[in-house]
């Protein structure tokens, strides 16, 4: 194998949303550096189930549902 051609892995602190901190290895920076998060999973609605809205801009929403709204129903 190769020599130097992983990056190093070290130890580093995380920061996230709330505040709360804790240390983990990492390629990240350099020894001791600390990451601060601004998307984590106390805060994305991927991970929190928010309740996201989609918006009709321009009737746009509304223009597809009437072109391909029954396209997944059953025919009796």
């Amino acid at each position: 194998m190769k020599a130097d051609t992983h990056p190093h892995y070290h130890m580093i602190k995380v920061v996230m949303t709330d505040g709360t901190e804790y240390m983990t290895r990492s390629t990240y920076g350099k020894e001791g550096d600390t990451l601060n998060l601004d998307i984590d999973p106390n805060t994305h609605p991927a991970w929190t189930g928010g309740s996201q809205q989609l918006l009709d801009r321009g009737g746009r929403l509304s223009k597809f549902n009437s072109r391909f709204g029954s396209l997944g129903q059953t025919k009796k």
